[in-house]
C-alpha cells in the first residue's frame, strides 16, 4: 500500500503541467533565451503547483473540503473550475510569446480535458485526475515527436509504464473505479490531439 501511495504522490497531477513544460524546453529544437526559459518554468510552477496547493490549504481551512484528496465530486468542482481558468490563461500567455505556441496549446488541451471532466460530474463520474495528467503528458510528447520529427520512443515507453503504475496504484487505493481510470487517460490524451488540430488550423 505504501508503494501505491508513493506512486500517487510522486506522479501527482499538479506536477504534470510543469513536467510537460520542462520536457518541451529541454527537447524542443526551438530554443529561446535561457532567462526566458527560467521565467516560463517559474511561472508555470507557481501557477500550476504552488497556487493550487495554497487554494487547497485555504479550502481545507474554511472546511469546504475534508482533505486534500478531494474524494467527492462536490469537493472537486471549484478546484477544477479554477484550474480550467488557470490553464487557459497560461496557454494564452504562452501563445502571446509566439515562439512557444505549441506549449501554449498544450495548456488549452489541459483546460479542455478538465472541462470534459467537469461535465462528467453530471453523470456522477469522478474522472481520475492522475491518469488524465499522465495521458495529457503522453499526448503532448507524441505531438512534439511528430512536429519536430524526433524519436521519443524511449521516453514514451517510460511514460506508458508510469501510466500503468499510476492506474494500478489508484485502483489499489480504491480511489477510482476502473472506468474512471480509463476515462481520465483518454480525456488527457485526446484533448491534446484536439488542441493540436486547432493549432494546425489557425
Amino acid at each position: 500500500m505504501l508503494f501505491h501511495k508513493l506512486i500517487s504522490y510522486l506522479f501527482h497531477p499538479l506536477l504534470c503541467s510543469f513536467t510537460g513544460t520542462f520536457l518541451y524546453l529541454l527537447l524542443s529544437p526551438e530554443h529561446i533565451i535561457k532567462e526566458q526559459e527560467y521565467i516560463i518554468l517559474l511561472v508555470v510552477f507557481i501557477s500550476t503547483y504552488l497556487i493550487p496547493v495554497i487554494l487547497l490549504v485555504l479550502l481545507k481551512k474554511l472546511k469546504l473540503i475534508e482533505d486534500y484528496h478531494l474524494r467527492s465530486i462536490n469537493e472537486r468542482k471549484f478546484p477544477i473550475l479554477f484550474f480550467i481558468l488557470l490553464s487557459f490563461l497560461i496557454g494564452r500567455a504562452l501563445v502571446s510569446i509566439q515562439i512557444v505556441d505549441l506549449l501554449g496549446f498544450s495548456f488549452f488541451g489541459v483546460a479542455m480535458a478538465l472541462s470534459f471532466t467537469y461535465l462528467l460530474f453530471n453523470l456522477k463520474i469522478k474522472t481520475s485526475l492522475h491518469t488524465l495528467g499522465i495521458g495529457g503528458l503522453i499526448g503532448f510528447v507524441i505531438i512534439m515527436s511528430h512536429v519536430y520529427q524526433l524519436n521519443f520512443n524511449a521516453l514514451l515507453a517510460g511514460l506508458f509504464i508510469i501510466a500503468g503504475l499510476i492506474g494500478v496504484s489508484r485502483l489499489a487505493l480504491n480511489a477510482h473505479a476502473p472506468k474512471e481510470i480509463y476515462i481520465g487517460f483518454l480525456l488527457g490524451l485526446t484533448a491534446q490531439f484536439i488542441s493540436f488540430q486547432i493549432y494546425q488550423n489557425i
